[in-house]
């Protein structure tokens, strides 16, 4: 039985800040029901005993995303960290992480996360100006808010990673933005490339080009390698697999699979779904307060969802960097903008400095 992860959504895609290019709020826009509220205590106690069923021993991973999850609030995180140690009779060893945008962190929560070790994913653009585009429903820029989180974190020596959303202008301002994080002494990185709405092909500063990305690729793996070689080594995610690919080891991001695999989202009321990019009703894999985690895993619309994500595209087939690109990430990516010319313009020119992480 292979190590579990489920991705739990607390309060929905109820949010404090009106992001402009939040993807969940356009997953949920494409529902019937947009929230689907706070979680219940009994749905998350059904979400845990099902989980530590299925996996019978296997370690389980727990991440909390939004919108917001710390809407949820202080007693529903304690409630499902009590109840996990209450079911977990055979002994799973237990990750916890949880993406938020830091608004709502204070002490109290900071030293939480770092009681219960959870690894925290705190979202945030890079400086001032290039956080621009999360703002609150006041359309006020929340780079304070975020950065006074880091503090606190740093403060309870919680683990945390900065999550950057890869937009054009993040990408035209890549090194400032690059060298803020590594002035503030972040170390763990993730830029994760702005998704268009689903089927929308608007054109703006929020999503960029290939040209773009083939500039920011180039620009900022220079500036990881040179950091790496100089001994002031900061993680970038991306870069990370993909030089654990180039030295024959196997990446850990869902994106470079090259296929989807079961990848469970609990949604407010207990719905479950295959990905997070895709908890649409068109996907609905049933219910866990009516369904185990067991038997939705073995559900024609679960082995359906893989099963689309399988065929390899004709124009990757022959390309010699398949093996690393493994057709630029997952299909939701793909659908949001083709980066081929951009991945194929990237490895030409910076895969010879891969030899730099080459274990002696």
């Amino acid at each position: 039985m292979p190590a579990l992860s489920i991705m739990i959504k607390p309060a929905s895609s109820l949010c404090n800040l009106r992001c402009k290019y939040c993807f969940y709020c356009d997953v949920a826009a494409h529902r019937d029901v947009f929230s689907l509220g706070i979680m219940e205590e009994s749905t998350a106690e059904s979400l845990i005993r099902s989980a530590l069923e299925f996996a019978d021993g296997c370690s389980v991973a727990f991440a909390f995303q939004g919108g917001e999850p710390l809407i949820a609030g202080m007693d529903y995180f304690r409630f499902f960290t009590d109840t996990v140690k209450k079911y977990n009779q055979k002994g799973s060893e237990i990750y916890y992480s949880v993406q938020t945008n830091g608004t709502l962190v204070d002490d109290e929560w900071a030293r939480f996360f770092h009681d219960n070790k959870f690894l925290v994913g705190l979202s945030l653009d890079g400086d001032f100006e290039g956080n621009k585009f999360r703002v609150d429903s006041n359309g006020q820029n929340s780079y304070y808010k975020i950065t006074k989180a880091a503090k606190k974190f740093d403060k309870h020596k919680v683990e945390y990673n900065i999550l950057t959303v890869l937009t054009g202008y993040c990408a035209e301002n890549a090194e400032r933005i690059y060298k803020h994080f590594r002035a503030q002494g972040f170390k763990y990185l993730q830029f994760i490339p702005c998704l268009r709405p689903m089927g929308d092909n608007t054109q703006s500063e929020l999503y960029m080009t290939p040209e773009q990305y083939t500039d920011f690729l180039i620009r900022i793996f220079n500036l990881y390698v040179k950091d790496f070689v100089r001994g002031n080594y900061m993680s970038i995610r991306q870069f990370d697999n993909w030089v654990r690919m180039y030295l024959g080891e196997k990446g850990e991001q869902c994106g470079l699979m090259g296929h989807c695999t079961h990848q469970f989202v609990c949604e407010g009321n207990g719905n479950i779904y295959p990905c997070d990019f895709y908890c649409t009703d068109e996907w609905l894999l049933g219910n866990i307060n009516e369904s185990s985690l067991k038997d939705l895993a073995q559900s024609r619309t679960a082995f359906e969802f893989i099963k689309e994500s399988l065929p390899v595209p004709e124009k990757c087939k022959l390309c010699k960097f398949y093996p690393l690109c493994r057709a630029g990430g997952c299909k939701r990516n793909r659908e949001s903008g083709d980066y081929c010319e951009s991945y194929k313009k990237f490895f030409a020119s910076c895969l010879p400095l891969f030899r730099m992480f080459t274990k002696t």
